[in-house]
């Protein structure tokens, strides 16, 4: 089962500069572990203790995975996942 996950610019330094990776697994934690396997390092910057980092957001099909079981989210074949650190600040 072969799930597309889209990697942010600040975390393209664990996939080669790869915009978009592939992975297996039939929940978001046994994806981002898959990708952890491949591109080592990539897991402790998205996932804490068990959990979602506070400040990355998660998409599975455009949905945010917190709205629906966080990193127990099923996912499937042909499914698209995308990783988006929260970004906070601006000028006045």
């Amino acid at each position: 089962m072969a799930v597309e996950v889209r990697i942010p610019t600040i975390l393209r330094t664990y996939t080669d500069g790869a915009k978009a990776v592939e992975g297996t697994g039939s929940t978001l934690d046994e994806l981002i572990t898959d990708l952890d396997s491949r591109h080592p390092g990539l897991r402790e910057r998205v996932v804490d203790n068990g959990e979602l980092r506070r400040f990355v957001n998660v998409y599975l099909n455009d949905e945010d995975v917190r709205f629906l079981d966080g990193i127990a989210t099923k996912v499937a074949d042909g499914d698209s996942v995308t990783i988006l650190p929260a970004v906070a600040g601006g000028a006045r």
